[in-house]
């Protein structure tokens, strides 16, 4: 089992920034590709960003690309969520996530482990 933790979240105003960690413990045998997603109110859990399990390649949702970044360091078991101009669009929980596999995705139902979720809000 995989145990995910994140931190970071709050409230911003439009056009700052925010960092997300999500801290993993567990087995780490095996280091498995990770990915954040985000709920905002009455939507359904969407993809944001997903990173391979070496970190060498990432793939991004295009409403976010050119503004977040996704990152891991392995040696800290941490995951990362750089977001820089935040709009109000970028409102919701972000959820930390875990795969077995390696290989990225974007579908949530790929990922096996998932944290608590952090709560994101951009004012106007």
């Amino acid at each position: 089992q995989v145990q995910l933790v994140e931190s970071g979240g709050g409230l911003v105003q439009a056009g700052g920034s925010l960092r997300l960690s999500c801290a993993a413990s567990g087995r780490t045998f095996s280091r498995g590709a990770m990915g954040w997603f985000r709920q905002g109110p009455g939507k359904e859990r969407e993809f944001v960003a997903a990173i391979t399990g070496s970190g060498g390649s990432t793939y991004s949702a295009d409403s976010v690309k050119g503004r977040f970044t996704i990152s891991r360091d392995n040696a800290k078991n941490t995951l990362y969520l750089q977001m820089n101009s935040l709009k109000p669009a970028d409102t919701g929980v972000y959820y930390c996530s875990s795969r077995r596999s390696t290989r990225l995705a974007t579908n949530p139902n790929a990922y096996d482990y998932w944290g608590q979720g952090t709560q994101v809000t951009v004012s106007s």
